[in-house]
C-alpha cells in the first residue's frame, strides 16, 4: 500500500491574483470623525474605479456594525477590536488583489499605527478626512448627533469620547475647502501617486 503523502497543492498567489485583476492590491484608510464625509468619499472613489475597470471593496463602519462587529460596544475596548477585525479584513481583502477602501472612524492613533503595520510597505495610505465637530454636527446625515444632545447616545466619538486626528497621514483632505467630487478627484491622484494602479492597466 502506497502510503507516500500526496503533494501539497500550492495556493493562488497575490501576484497572480494581481496580473489576472490588472492592478495592485492596496488600501486606502479613511479616519475623520462622524459627519466629516468618509462614506461619501468612499463610494464616490469606488464608483470612479470601478468605472476604470477596477476591482475594489468599500468597508464601512456601520456595516461592519450590522454584522461581523454587532457584538461590540463602544467602550475604548470595544472600539479597538472593531479597528482590529477591519483590519484583518482589509488585509485579506489586499491579499486577494482588490484596492479597499475603508471608512472608519478609528479614533486611536496606536490602532491606526497597528493597522499599518498589518500590509506591506506601500500597501496602506492612511487619509485623513477632517471636518471640525460643529460642522460634522451641522451636517448630521445620520441624525446622530441630535441623538447624542439628547442624551441616546453615550460616549459618542468627539463629544464625549476621544478622537486622536492622525499627526502626519498621508493625504489630509479638508471637506469644509472642497466639494466631494473634488476631494474624491484629490486622492484618485494620490492613490495613483502611490502605485495603486495606473491608467493605462486599467481595463
Amino acid at each position: 500500500m502506497d502510503r507516500t503523502a500526496p503533494p501539497p497543492v500550492a495556493r493562488v498567489t497575490r501576484p497572480q491574483r494581481e496580473r489576472l485583476n490588472g492592478h495592485r492590491g492596496g488600501v486606502v484608510y479613511m479616519t475623520g470623525l462622524s459627519g466629516a464625509g468618509k462614506s461619501t468619499l468612499a463610494c464616490l472613489v469606488e464608483r470612479q474605479l470601478h468605472a476604470l475597470g477596477l476591482r475594489t471593496c468599500v468597508i464601512d463602519g456601520d456595516d461592519l456594525r450590522c454584522g461581523l462587529c454587532s457584538d461590540l460596544g463602544f467602550s475604548d475596548a470595544d472600539r479597538i477590536e472593531n479597528m482590529r477585525r477591519a483590519t484583518e479584513v482589509a488585509h485579506l481583502m489586499v491579499n486577494a488583489g482588490l484596492l479597499v477602501v475603508s471608512a472608519m472612524i478609528s479614533p486611536f492613533r496606536e490602532e491606526r499605527r497597528a493597522a499599518r503595520s498589518r500590509f506591506q510597505p506601500g500597501d496602506f495610505l492612511e487619509v485623513f478626512v477632517d471636518a471640525p465637530l460643529p460642522v460634522c454636527e451641522a451636517r448630521d446625515p445620520k441624525g446622530l448627533y441630535a441623538r447624542v444632545r439628547r442624551g441616546e447616545i453615550p460616549g459618542f466619538t468627539g463629544v464625549d469620547s476621544r478622537y486622536e486626528a492622525p499627526q502626519r497621514p498621508d493625504l489630509h483632505i479638508d471637506t469644509t475647502r472642497c466639494t466631494a467630487s473634488q476631494a474624491a478627484a484629490l486622492l484618485l491622484d494620490t492613490m495613483r501617486l502611490h502605485g495603486y494602479f495606473h491608467l493605462e492597466t486599467a481595463h
